[in-house]
């Protein structure tokens, strides 16, 4: 297993030889074992071995890679007592809205945790969050709760992270600025909001390529960052493991099983592949409305045999 081997000149030809739309890509190689002891070095003294194309200069949509940063904002509220994500959604709503909730929505939405939520493991959901009012609408869904099914949507990442600004009472952006941007180094990124004022926690973001591996550090690093402790040990390794079977073959809270290691990942083609076991972390950021996949494959065949 070494890094060396790791032909990433053949990754870029294959790119280019399929005119895919890559913006940017990183390789940082950290060492056996994957967790580093944190230093006053970039990245906690990870090296970055290879780069391909834009990877500071322009901020690109991560569409649901938005999704994770989600997670280690509820991971975080944990953290801190303020949130249990054994508990139901409605626990973290505002008096208001749950009042107004018919008695039948109640019933049902109270049997469906956070921690449900992050697993995406709540049939009944549509695919996005919509009308007027999404977080009244989003908690009227004939969802299915007694059914444990992976079944993947953008209002169970917006749920969770409605009901993580009401756990935290503070705007949930504004958080996230404070506990997890700053910290990061990643200045004032774009992000999206719902028709009621809360941040939309399913898409919406952008970031560079190597802003998105530094939230990859968090979780390689198992939430240190830089040696600053950001989020739990864990909570990190339950939001990395296999919590909902899938065929993509698991998922955590809002982080996806990869091979043998996990990822970040939005649409077209917005990766942070993670392989702790192997010291290797690969970011790219792309606009692929075809092939993100076979990009991954290529990208596998590189390390499969490191």
């Amino acid at each position: 297993m070494g890094v060396r081997h790791f032909n990433f000149d053949a990754l870029i030809h294959k790119i280019k030889e399929n005119n895919w739309e890559v913006h940017g890509m990183e390789v940082y190689y950290i060492g056996h074992g994957g967790k580093s002891a944190g230093s006053d070095k970039p990245y906690s003294g990870q090296e970055r071995i290879y780069v391909y194309g834009d990877v500071t200069a322009h901020r690109y949509p991560i569409y649901s890679a938005t999704k994770t940063i989600t997670s280690l904002a509820v991971g975080m509220a944990a953290d801190e007592g303020k949130m249990d994500i054994g508990r139901s959604v409605l626990a973290y709503i505002p008096e208001k809205t749950l009042s107004a909730l018919p008695e039948e929505a109640k019933e049902r939405y109270q049997k469906v945790t956070i921690k449900r939520l992050l697993t995406m493991s709540v049939p009944g959901f549509p695919f996005r969050p919509e009308g007027e009012s999404w977080l009244r609408n989003s908690l009227q869904y004939p969802v299915e709760p007694e059914k444990t099914v992976f079944d993947y949507s953008n209002v169970s990442a917006y749920l969770a992270g409605v009901a993580a600004a009401n756990a935290l009472e503070e705007d949930l952006y504004a958080y996230l600025q404070r506990r997890l941007f700053q910290p990061l180094g990643i200045e004032n990124p774009p992000f999206q909001r719902c028709p009621d004022g809360y941040f939309y926690g399913a898409s919406g973001m952008e970031l560079t390529v190597n802003e998105l591996s530094r939230i990859g550090f968090v979780l390689m690093d198992e939430g240190l960052y830089q040696g600053t402790r950001i989020l739990s040990e864990k909570y990190v390794k339950e939001a990395c493991g296999i919590r909902q079977m899938n065929r993509e073959g698991g998922y955590g809270y809002f982080v996806w099983k990869y091979q043998d290691g996990f990822r970040i990942s939005g649409k077209w083609g917005q990766r942070c592949y993670i392989f702790p076991r192997r010291g290797l972390m690969i970011t790219y950021l792309a606009h692929m409305e075809e092939g993100s996949e076979q990009l991954a494959d290529c990208m596998w065949e590189m390390i499969a045999d490191l």
